[in-house]
């Protein structure tokens, strides 16, 4: 047998047993798994983020562990099982991509990416769901990744700029008119015209091929790690940082950004 449906019918097995056995994995449903979800998703996010690859191999696990789990749950309702799952996620990947299953030509990503948005706003209207660019967006999705979702749908349906270039006119424009609200001390305007600042951001990254969620989280992890070093810092010199100024700070911070290159 192969090995890997090998190890994964152990998991299954393994899963079995506890659903009867253990107290706790008896009283699972689909509502009390869905934090411990989300937690273990964004622990695989930091794994990946931090090329962990032992990390990456655990958190993909406990991440599978969920899927069957969800699975199991659903089993036990007469609803479907692990294999409906797998053959349903086969057969809508062999229908998405005809370029590979099929007689379409895509030679390219974006190609790939084109015809896979209008394939799934065909199988929408075959299933006789409203024809909806944007109803595919996820409500729960992190406001970054779902302003990012969002362009990128809106751009396959071809409401896009037509240069990428003429996007920072738009930057522009943002910034004018929140840094005005700003002025007029409306905060109401002025977190909507911000909300349209990083918007139109996030449009930037998509069209420059950078995915602006990833860019912000190294953009944070990058201020955590230096930060850390200031407070080190000011604490080998036997002071807290509110003892210190603002240009000591700021001296430290020099430090620490110079020894990363």
């Amino acid at each position: 047998m192969d090995k890997r449906l090998e190890a994964f019918g152990r998991l299954l097995d393994v899963l079995d047993e506890l659903r009867v056995k253990c107290p706790w994995d008896r009283e699972q449903t689909f509502t009390s798994l869905r934090n411990s979800t989300i937690e273990e998703t964004y622990e695989l996010v930091d794994a990946l983020m931090d090329e962990n690859l032992d990390g990456i191999k655990k958190e993909l696990g406990d991440l599978l562990l969920h899927v069957i789990f969800y699975a199991k749950i659903a089993s036990e309702k007469g609803a479907f099982d692990i294999a409906d799952v797998a053959n349903a996620e086969c057969d809508k990947l062999i229908f998405r991509h005809p370029h590979v299953f099929g007689s379409v030509e895509a030679d390219t990503a974006d190609q790939v990416k084109q015809n896979w948005e209008d394939i799934k706003l065909k199988e929408k209207e075959k299933a006789h769901e409203k024809k909806r660019v944007l109803s595919g967006v996820p409500r729960s999705l992190p406001s970054i990744v779902k302003a990012y979702r969002i362009s990128q749908k809106v751009s396959s349906a071809g409401f896009d700029w037509e240069k990428k270039e003429d996007v920072w006119d738009k930057v522009q424009e943002e910034i004018g008119e929140w840094q005005a609200e700003m002025k007029s001390g409306n905060t109401t305007r002025s977190e909507e015209e911000l909300g349209d600042l990083l918007f139109s951001l996030v449009n930037v990254a998509r069209l420059y091929g950078i995915n602006p969620d990833a860019a912000l989280e190294k953009t944070n992890r990058k201020f955590i790690r230096r930060f850390t070093s200031v407070e080190e810092k000011a604490e080998a010199q036997g002071k807290t940082l509110r003892e210190m100024t603002l240009d000591e700070m700021e001296a430290l911070w020099c430090e620490a950004k110079a020894s990363e290159h």
